[in-house]
């Protein structure tokens, strides 16, 4: 095998001519230099300089070498200056994806912190909801992903058996994971409506609301904390878009239940905001995978993430 060691000092022998000018010039022995030939030699298999006295030329072999070692050292050594910028965060790339709501708000403050701290790291964005998004980070496509799952005692449960027992949208166990923020779900009722100056209102309150729900986990999760409290909501509108949510609520449609985060996004107008007992709360966190963990880049980026709710 052929080490780019052995090349520096067939290029130094074929410019100076001899191995001790050789030796001089990388500043080593002259037996040291001897033996990075021979080694070289056997590696290439055919000898590659002609020894004629004290003077040395190049074997077709040996000038052949020589022309291609110019351009295999030049790559290696911009292949370790690349390495060493990405490894002092000089330079590099992190793949994002987060939830809408996470985008709007954590992201931008995490990311304005990120630059000002590397301006050689570079992360793009696209927008995913979990446990979508987790599945492109396992899939290797994104390297960070900004999620969210519901505090144990409110997750959503199978309706069906599972048959083999496959990883639930939940479990991160094989994820680093990096804790954001706790983002407790409020009601969101029209202005005038019934409830709209109580402090604190319990879930059962709303049992004979219409209801305006949001995305499809979310609606999920509104129906057991619903059916927890003894009633099916009825809902008669649902839509991914927050800012439809408190457009419909503003309207009179209906009562809907928003996390913080999401309203924080929002232009809330003709709505009013109330805290619901018991308290339910979404886990927002940043992951990653554990090799990915380690470069220096998507550290950076969980780090700016893990402090975006104090921005």
């Amino acid at each position: 095998m052929i080490e780019a060691r052995h090349l520096r000092v067939l290029r130094a022998v074929a410019a100076t001519g001899s191995f001790s000018a050789a030796a001089r010039e990388l500043g080593c022995t002259q037996p040291a230099v001897s033996q990075q030939m021979k080694a070289l030699e056997q590696s290439a298999g055919t000898p590659l300089l002609i020894r004629s006295g004290r003077e040395m030329r190049l074997t077709q072999a040996g000038e052949a070498l020589v022309r291609h070692a110019a351009g295999i050292i030049a790559g290696l050594t911009a292949a370790e200056e690349e390495v060493a910028a990405i490894a002092g965060l000089r330079a590099g790339r992190v793949r994002l994806v987060s939830f809408p709501s996470g985008s709007s708000t954590l992201v931008p403050g995490a990311l304005a912190a990120l630059r000002a701290a590397h301006p050689g790291t570079r992360v793009s964005l696209v927008e995913s909801e979990p446990p979508r998004s987790v599945e492109m980070l396992r899939e290797g496509d994104c390297d960070v992903a900004l999620a969210f799952r519901y505090e144990e005692g409110w997750r959503e449960t199978p309706r069906e058996p599972a048959r083999q027992a496959p990883r639930s949208a939940d479990d991160w166990s094989d994820l680093v994971v990096r804790p954001v923020l706790a983002d407790r779900l409020v009601g969101v009722v029209p202005e005038g409506h019934r409830l709209a100056d109580q402090e604190s209102v319990e879930i059962g309150e709303f049992a004979d609301e219409p209801w305006i729900a949001g995305c499809p986990r979310c609606r999920r999760q509104l129906v057991e904390v619903c059916e927890s409290a003894g009633f099916a909501p009825r809902i008669d509108f649902a839509t991914d878009d927050y800012p439809a949510v408190v457009g419909l609520v503003g309207a009179g449609l209906g009562v809907a239940v928003l996390p913080e985060l999401a309203l924080a996004s929002v232009r809330a107008r003709g709505v009013r905001t109330v805290t619901v007992e018991p308290a339910v709360r979404r886990e927002i966190v940043a992951l990653t995978l554990p090799d990915l963990a380690q470069v220096p880049a998507v550290a950076a980026t969980l780090d700016e993430l893990a402090t975006a709710a104090a921005l």
